[in-house]
């Protein structure tokens, strides 16, 4: 049976997000949340974190809940997503005036915003103010950066411990997308949670395809990114680059092939950073090469790929990155390129680090994970703790198992060149000894008078790298990193030297096969499928309403409820109200024009008759005001007052006294019983017009229900 806090929260979803129900596991921490229980929440990026602190901070009677983010633009992000769905949030924040700080921390106590938020550093600088607001709930968000086993360790969150002592009974809720077992456990322990609420989704986002391709080189690689952007020409997609120096080259370099492309990471300054980030969150620009200063808890829905120039240092950042595509549920691609050269940066930084033998250990299961032969979701599902019993089907490894060669030979021809350099070199001079290349370097050593000196001139840099990398992966070879990265061989790459084993080796492919495909199917010819017609249309009416109001597109509907909505073809208000996505504020704010193209598109007459009276009745039973409907819809309030006399007069509005006080009506009322020739000029002095025809539509209600009673 439905509780009716169950049932409350229900209609908030459907009001404000248009949902018709929860995701799994949403409701339990609501439910928990809202009996004033701490909870840890772990669901994966786009898995619907936001929703279980801000319904229980919607159904919560006074108060505000107060959101603890690490980013301005994340802040910015959130509070302008709600604002559009009709919901009173602000935050507080250095880019902004401290007057207009001032102003949302007054609003805040006065009652009238429901979710503020703030980064942890203000929030602990100004925690004498935050005692005189009125506190439903505290929502950390990315709470992994509380702990030293995380990530993305940040010291000021461990601060936040105050929270549960300073602030007696309020309960505090912890959400990340990315936490192993060692995180979760240290995240309750640094804030002090008491039996908190703990929920673990599956980390699981079938949705999003998963591919690794040997690095080759950064102009294949540049080429392969264009194919990419081609193949999603009205969406985006972000590049990772392990270093600035590196997005600033990728930047440039696709920007030359004809991109519309922006830098974005730490060393820019922020009003650099925040023009990069308006111009990819708004649709300026396609893509963004950035660093990991980029993307925390950004929700754009329409990310369709992320790619990886460079192997990131361990399973969770990874995971968090690739997280950002597809969060609308929708088909969205994950690529990595890989070479060993990422591995010895990666583990030159890990040994330097703060916790060299923890990250040294992370950077191992991502690099594990990066030369799989096997599925590689089940690699990451393994990594966080969750079990599955097959294959996902939707990874390089499931959809493309690798062809195999006997490679014994080659591995051979490595091996000598190996031993013959006293393994005092590292792969790029090996395969310049095997390649028969003429450099100074390989000169001056006395290398090109070895007897492998070209032997391996039949393949190509980018094979031999291959295939090197997997007599790494595969025990032949090891990195002496102690000794400046040289190669050198195992007892095992010695066995196959002597040939008392053979080795099997995967087919080098590159990235030939996937740019085939991209090329074929890049997304630029018409779809002759009505629904992906509409869809693309619909797109379009988007793009121009985002353009009009500033707004990144994602914040009018996602590209989920589009889709949706070209599935329905909703014709009026009503019907589209049942698309999931579509909210009672933005179906009025904005479902006209998608509405008309609709219509059009199913030939149908473009105007909707009485739509904007409908609207005005879905704003009212929102619980707005004559004046909020009037700004919402961006007409006059005396046509709102207008439309409320002809609903009152239909019987669509029976609660008089949210629009007329009852002092009002009875004065009107009786003037009308007086006088009702000259009432209306005489009261029209001390009411606006509307409100008096309002009065008389009330009038005329009351009477006909009378004499129907009457007659009864």
């Amino acid at each position: 049976m439905i509780s009716s806090l169950q049932s409350r929260a229900a209609g908030l979803l459907s009001r404000f997000y248009g949902y018709r129900s929860f995701r799994p596991g949403q409701w339990d921490v609501i439910s928990a949340v809202a009996s004033g229980r701490d909870a840890v929440v772990i669901m994966p990026t786009g898995g619907g974190k936001s929703i279980c602190y801000q319904i229980p901070a919607l159904l919560a009677e006074e108060g505000c809940a107060v959101v603890v983010s690490p980013l301005i633009a994340l802040m910015q992000d959130q509070t302008q997503g709600l604002v559009a769905n009709g919901i009173p949030a602000a935050a507080l924040h250095s880019n902004q005036d401290e007057n207009e700080n001032r102003r949302i921390t007054a609003a805040a106590a006065e009652g009238k915003i429901k979710l503020l938020y703030v980064s942890p550093e203000r929030l602990l600088a100004d925690m004498d103010i935050f005692k005189c607001i009125k506190i439903s709930l505290f929502a950390i968000d990315e709470a992994h950066c509380i702990s030293q086993w995380g990530h993305d360790f940040r010291p000021v969150y461990t601060e936040l411990s105050q929270l549960k002592n300073v602030f007696k009974g309020v309960p505090v809720m912890a959400l990340t997308a990315t936490a192993d077992r060692l995180t979760r456990n240290d995240i309750i322990t640094q804030l002090h949670l008491e039996d908190p609420y703990c929920h673990l989704s599956s980390f699981d986002r079938p949705n999003i395809s998963l591919a690794v391709y040997a690095n080759p080189g950064a102009r294949q690689r540049n080429a392969f990114i264009k194919d990419m952007a081609a193949k999603y020409p009205q969406d985006s997609g972000v590049v990772y680059c392990l270093s600035r120096k590196g997005a600033e080259e990728t930047n440039a370099a696709l920007s030359a092939l004809g991109l519309r492309t922006v830098c974005y990471h730490a060393g820019m300054t922020p009003q650099a950073r925040d023009k990069s980030l308006h111009a990819f969150l708004t649709g300026r620009t396609q893509v963004v090469c950035a660093t990991v200063a980029f993307g925390m808890g950004i929700d754009k829905s329409n990310i369709r790929w992320v790619i990886h120039v460079n192997m990131p240092g361990n399973i969770e950042s990874y995971y968090q990155e690739i997280g950002r595509a597809g969060r609308d549920g929708l088909p969205a691609e994950a690529v990595l390129f890989y070479s060993l050269q990422d591995v010895i940066l990666r583990r030159n930084f890990a040994q330097e680090s703060g916790q060299p033998v923890i990250n040294v250990e992370k950077l191992s299961r991502m690099q594990e994970y990066a030369e799989a032969r096997v599925c590689r979701r089940r690699i990451l599902l393994s990594y966080f703790s969750e079990e599955t019993t097959c294959d996902c089907g939707n990874c390089d490894n499931c959809r493309r198992p690798p062809a195999r060669f006997d490679g014994t030979v080659t591995a051979q021809k490595v091996l000598s060149a190996v031993m013959r350099t006293h393994a005092s070199t590292g792969i790029r001079t090996i395969i310049g000894i095997l390649r028969g290349y003429s450099r100074f370097d390989i000169k001056t050593a006395g290398y090109d008078r070895l007897p492998t000196f070209g032997v391996g001139a039949d393949l190509t840099e980018e094979q031999w790298l291959d295939y090197i990398t997997q007599m790494v992966q595969l025990g032949l070879l090891e990195i002496a990193y102690e000794e400046g990265n040289h190669l050198r061989p195992t007892a095992l790459g010695m066995k196959v030297l002597r040939g008392q084993e053979r080795l099997t080796l995967s087919v080098y492919t590159g990235t030939a096969e996937i740019r085939r495909k991209s090329k074929k199917d890049d997304g630029r010819k018409v779809p002759s499928d009505p629904v992906q017609q509409l869809f693309e249309q619909l797109k379009s009416v988007r793009a121009d309403i985002a353009r009009t109001e500033n707004l990144p597109p994602y914040i009018v509907f996602s590209d989920a409820t589009l889709l949706d909505m070209a599935k329905q073809k909703p014709t009026d208000t009503e019907s589209l109200l049942r698309v999931s996505g579509v909210g009672e504020v933005k179906a009025v704010r904005y479902g006209k024009r998608f509405i008309r193209e609709i219509r059009r598109f199913t030939g149908m007459s473009a105007t909707e008759r009485g739509a904007s009276i409908k609207e005005t009745l879905i704003l009212f039973n929102a619980g707005m005001t004559a004046r909020e409907i009037a700004s919402t819809k961006n007409i006059r309030e005396s046509t709102v007052y207008s439309h409320f006399a002809e609903l009152i007069g239909e019987g669509m509005i029976t609660a008089f006294h949210r629009i007329i006080a009852a002092d009002d009506f009875r004065t009107i009322s009786a003037e009308f019983d007086r006088d009702p020739g000259n009432a209306y000029e005489r009261l029209r002095e001390s009411y606006p017009p509307g409100l008096i025809s309002v009065a008389k539509a009330i009038r005329t209600a009351v009477a006909a229900k009378k004499t129907g009673l009457d007659r009864k």
